[in-house]
């Protein structure tokens, strides 16, 4: 039989404010798994015309998948969400690139007709589940040189980065961490970041009942100066610091995809259309350049090129891991298509759910520029891989 593929589209996306991982942090007493039962519960409030017998998977991707991040967690937030026990649900987990992977995994499976209807994120409790908890990396790795055992490390890989390109200088990453912060800054001053935010009921033992109604890790404060004199715990008079990377962090993402004419029958938004997607694997070592090899072959699947992309949401893992994509494809860091609300490095990033963050911000951005036509998110992932997805902007209103 022969079968055409349809067209997916995102329709919505909302998340968690981020907070910082630790006992100090807004979500120190809070349940991973309930931060993304508010996220679907959240999509299917501000999307009323979806019935919710019409959801045919959840799929949500967390890093460390055990506690109450385990036990397959899209099905158990589903259930939890009041979904109907009939829609199913499955974890998935490629470290960062998590929420990424669920959105590209069940957006081909409404392309090829398996679903109408997706929910697809994820969540990362970084203070109850630090990165790597239980693990149980094989000896060989190691013994056999398979991999260097800095490739562990993330904040060594980026070091790695640095010496790999030496004229990525601290300066740099400094100066690229601090417009990001500022960028952030001026976006929640002018609500473009906010709307996406569910708020979500706190606990503390000491403090009694909260609730979490913006991001705790920004730091609008920040000058150069500062910066400059932070410790680089990786490695003695290193380039990585605290300033100019992502911090540990805590949040749930999500996001609700459709077969187009599915949207367009059940009077849903479209803020944006799939193009295509890539994953690359290169060394792990040096992982942060994962995104340059993934671009490519996202552009070359969909024969666009780098001049097509009119907006790139970049996950700031690392300020050096984000210079040297720019660097690679020639594009200055200052440049006004790139992170244009700030990245992760202001707002934070909860491993497996910042891929979603990016493409909420992405349609939200399409919704102000019509007159862009492309966009792409992109992000390194531990263990040395890249992950990139291009979207099309269903507002896009043609060359003038």
């Amino acid at each position: 039989m022969s079968r055409s593929l349809r067209e997916v589209v995102f329709v919505d996306g909302v998340r968690t404010p981020f907070g910082k991982a630790g006992p100090k942090g807004i979500y120190a007493e809070t349940r991973a798994d309930d931060l993304v039962v508010r996220v679907i519960r959240e999509l299917l409030r501000r999307n009323p015309a979806l019935p919710a017998d019409r959801v045919d998977e959840v799929a949500i991707a967390a890093t460390t998948q055990i506690g109450d991040q385990g036990l397959t967690l899209g099905r158990t937030a589903a259930l939890l969400a009041g979904l109907p026990k009939s829609v199913p649900g499955y974890s998935i987990d490629r470290m960062c690139a998590g929420a990424m992977t669920a959105v590209t995994t069940t957006a081909s499976g409404i392309a090829f007709g398996a679903y109408d209807v997706a929910i697809a994120g994820g969540v990362e409790h970084m203070g109850r589940h630090p990165m790597g908890e239980g693990a149980d990396p094989n000896p060989r790795f190691f013994s056999e040189k398979l991999v260097d055992e800095s490739a562990l490390v993330m904040g060594s890989t980026a070091e790695n980065l640095h010496d790999r390109f030496p004229h990525l200088t601290k300066e740099r990453a400094d100066a690229f961490a601090l417009a990001s912060q500022q960028k952030y800054a001026k976006a929640v001053a002018n609500g473009q970041i906010g709307p996406e935010l569910v708020t979500v009921a706190t606990r503390s033992a000491e403090h009694g009942w909260g609730v979490a109604t913006v991001d705790e890790p920004p730091r609008p404060g920040t000058t150069l100066e500062q910066l400059a004199t932070l410790k680089t715990p990786f490695r003695p008079h290193g380039h990585v610091t605290a300033g100019n990377a992502a911090g540990l962090n805590d949040g749930a993402t999500g996001c609700l995809l459709a077969a187009e004419d599915v949207a367009q029958e059940l009077g849903l938004d479209i803020g944006m259309r799939l193009v295509g997607y890539g994953f690359v694997g290169v060394e792990p070592e040096v992982m942060g350049v994962g995104p340059v090899p993934s671009t490519e072959r996202a552009l070359s699947r969909t024969g666009l090129t780098i001049d097509d992309i009119g907006l790139f949401e970049l996950n700031e893992a690392f300020a050096v891991q984000v210079l040297a994509f720019l660097d690679h494809f020639g594009i200055a860091d200052d440049d006004e298509r790139v992170n244009p609300w700030g990245g992760a490095i202001a707002v934070g990033h909860p491993l497996a759910s910042s891929g979603v963050r990016l493409m909420t911000q992405l349609s939200r951005q399409f919704a102000e520029h019509p007159d862009v036509r492309y966009g792409l998110t992109a992000m390194c992932v531990g263990l040395g891989m890249g992950a990139t997805v291009i979207w099309e902007n269903p507002n896009w209103e043609g060359d003038k």
